[in-house]
């Protein structure tokens, strides 16, 4: 029996329930939950041979019929399904970079029985971002995969356990460098290298500081980042 196969036997019990009575010729629990498998699949991204790196942060899109059933049962679902993707992800050899979360939210547009997911890579931070919190930012950093979106105060970049983001790179310091954001619709946003071994390079020049825009493109160590729009194709 594959993974998925288990999973899907062990929501067996929920979706005969309660859900069973309320999702009757809608939106099913493991409908959702194969997506959210297929996702990983679809949006892994190799990090070593054996390691990929795959989204924990998700957004299921539902009609107003299926989001009004849903919801409240939502966090119970939630208990039962993120489990499961952890399961199915160590099993395939998937790395999640933070906690896992599933958002529900109404699109009036989708028709009944019909869902959508969006889903990104967040780094776990003091501050986690989250997909909304992305898509409202001006600009976010891209590290690795994963979009940081760039608003006030700004991060810590670095190894240690003391930067904001984390960077499993060792041509990069415990605390690396800064990033700082001044302003909200026109962000004024700059990095300082906070003593480091091996500097910042910005647009293929080594720097103490600069300002930084779309665009923008950072290595520190063996790491490359970008500056981007949360919409753009950069």
């Amino acid at each position: 029996m594959g993974v998925f196969d288990n999973l899907e036997r062990k929501l067996e019990g929920v979706v005969n329930g309660a859900f069973a009575r309320a999702f009757k010729g809608d939106v099913q629990p493991v409908e959702i939950t194969a997506r959210l498998q297929k996702e990983l699949d679809a949006e892994a991204r190799m990090l070593s041979r054996d390691r990929k790196l795959v989204p924990n942060d998700f957004a299921i899109g539902l009609s107003s019929h299926d989001y009004d059933r849903l919801v409240p049962y939502s966090r119970t679902l939630n208990q039962d399904i993120i489990p499961q993707l952890r399961e199915y992800a160590a099993n395939a050899g998937y790395i999640f970079n933070g906690p896992v979360t599933i958002a529900y939210e109404q699109d009036a547009d989708l028709p009944l029985g019909r869902f959508t997911v969006l889903s990104q890579a967040v780094a776990a931070a003091d501050t986690p971002a989250t997909t909304t919190s992305i898509r409202r930012a001006s600009l976010v950093l891209e590290v690795n995969g994963i979009r940081h979106p760039l608003t006030e105060p700004g991060f810590t970049l670095g190894r240690g356990t003391d930067a904001d983001v984390r960077i499993n790179d060792p041509g990069i310091s415990r605390l690396h460098a800064r990033i700082s954001v001044h302003g909200a619709r026109d962000p004024q946003v700059t990095i300082e290298d906070m003593g480091s071994t091996n500097g910042i390079v910005v647009d293929g020049r080594r720097v103490q500081s600069a300002s930084l825009r779309e665009g923008s493109r950072i290595e520190l160590g063996n790491t490359r980042m970008l500056v981007r729009s949360p919409v753009s194709d950069v």
